[in-house]
């Protein structure tokens, strides 16, 4: 009996992992970016497309993974840069920031120390980034992956920090 639920066990895991390694991006650069609807940390629902007419930073991330708390001030510094900025075709700069999180408590002292102040802050309980809804609709397979939405809400595409840096700068009115 043991060997059958062992045989079962792995079957699942290689068809979650075949599905995981096979997903493609839902996205493509200069389509129309998916609407997300989630819960912000504060409580209030939130959906993407509130903030169209402006550049939005849109970052998954997850406070267990290196790479994120390596860039995560990089991406305050940037948002402290524009926060306030004027630009010639977009209404401000804005910041959504996806942590696909094991359990719900590691994040906010996470955030709190890589310098987090935007409102715009989701917490997704994933116990794998490819069982995240929000992750699948962007077809996002690795952490950290950023996305630039312009002010249509059409996707840019994944983007680097520099690369917003070097955009909105120059876009500054």
């Amino acid at each position: 009996m043991a060997r059958v639920l062992s045989f079962i066990l792995f079957l699942l895991l290689a068809l979650l992992a075949f599905r995981f390694l096979m997903m493609k991006s839902n996205v493509s650069s200069g389509e129309m970016a998916p609407n997300i609807e989630a819960e912000l940390i504060d409580g209030r629902s939130f959906q993407l497309s509130e903030l169209k007419g402006n550049y939005i930073l849109l970052d998954f991330w997850g406070s267990w993974c290196a790479p994120c708390r390596y860039e995560n001030p990089k991406i305050a510094a940037v948002y402290r840069k524009f926060e306030n900025a004027e630009f010639i075709d977009a209404a401000g700069f804005k910041v959504v920031t996806i942590a696909l999180e094991k359990n719900d408590r590691t994040w906010k002292s996470a955030a709190q120390k890589d310098g987090f102040t935007w409102k715009h802050q989701i917490v997704e309980e994933a116990r794998f980034v490819a069982t995240s809804p929000l992750a699948r609709q962007y077809g996002v397979t690795e952490l950290p992956t950023k996305f630039l939405i312009d002010p249509d809400g059409v996707l840019v595409g994944k983007v680097t920090i520099e690369f917003i840096d070097e955009m909105l700068t120059s876009k500054l009115k």
